[in-house]
């Protein structure tokens, strides 16, 4: 059972994207769920035990299997389905686990920005104390990488998902455009004009930076994204868009 649940944000997975009071919490947890298996998913679970390494945490590593949505689900109830499955298997993996204090998560970027670790918590009988750490977000790394600023002069930000962006375009109002979560690179099939600032493993030694207009680096993205996953085995990026008449 747990009591306590701990969702530490871990940014990238570079240890200087944790925080002190991250490291600190790693350090001070008693067990840590580490989600394995799947496409890419053995590969960030060595990252995530780099960082337990890196902040010198004695914590018990409990593993546990990342379940597959159901494509056959219409996408909402799908999600639904897949965040009940994963709250299941936290609860099986700790059967049998002797518990002493509070169970960890470690969440890439920040827990409350296009992540769901907390929106599965809820789905926990008895409900545990949660704890948030906050972390690096994708955009704060991707801004910094760039050396720009997150909006122009009083302007506003819009932070929204690749399958929002395929499936409405640009929003209306939008001036600056963050988008998470695109594994089809959507920017590609905009008619817009506009500056794109694209990162991939941000804030560690693999990363990868392409910035310009968007109809002149398009296929240059894509065919470097794909480069960079064949080789990993998987990838985390995200991008920044702005037209051209913003400054």
């Amino acid at each position: 059972m747990i009591t306590d649940l701990w969702l530490v944000g871990i940014g990238s997975g570079s240890p200087s994207h944790v925080t002190g009071e991250g490291m600190q919490a790693l350090r001070e947890a008693s067990v840590i769920l580490v989600p394995e298996k799947g496409e890419g998913k053995d590969d960030l679970a060595g990252l995530r035990r780099t960082l337990l390494d890196a902040a010198g945490s004695n914590a018990q590593v409990v593993p546990f299997e990342y379940p597959v949505r159901d494509p056959a689900l219409p996408y909402q109830e799908r999600v639904i389905a897949w965040h009940d499955e994963i709250a299941r298997r936290w609860q099986a993996a700790l059967q049998g686990v002797e518990v002493s204090g509070p169970v960890a998560l470690l969440v890439w970027g920040d827990p409350s920005l296009y992540d769901s670790t907390m929106r599965i918590a809820t789905r926990l009988t008895p409900a545990p104390k949660l704890r948030v750490i906050p972390g690096i977000t994708a955009i704060q790394a991707l801004t910094a990488a760039h050396c720009i600023p997150l909006n122009t002069v009083n302007g506003p930000v819009t932070i929204t998902t690749g399958r929002r962006l395929r499936d409405y375009g640009w929003p209306p109002e939008a001036e600056t455009l963050v988008v998470m979560l695109d594994g089809l690179s959507s920017f590609q099939h905009l008619s817009e004009e506009a500056h794109i600032w694209w990162g991939a493993f941000l804030g560690m030694p693999e990363q990868i930076l392409i910035d310009g207009p968007v109809q002149e680096v398009a296929q240059q993205i894509v065919e470097t994204r794909a480069r960079a996953r064949a080789e990993h085995g998987w990838i985390m990026d995200t991008y920044l868009m702005r037209r051209k008449e913003a400054s």
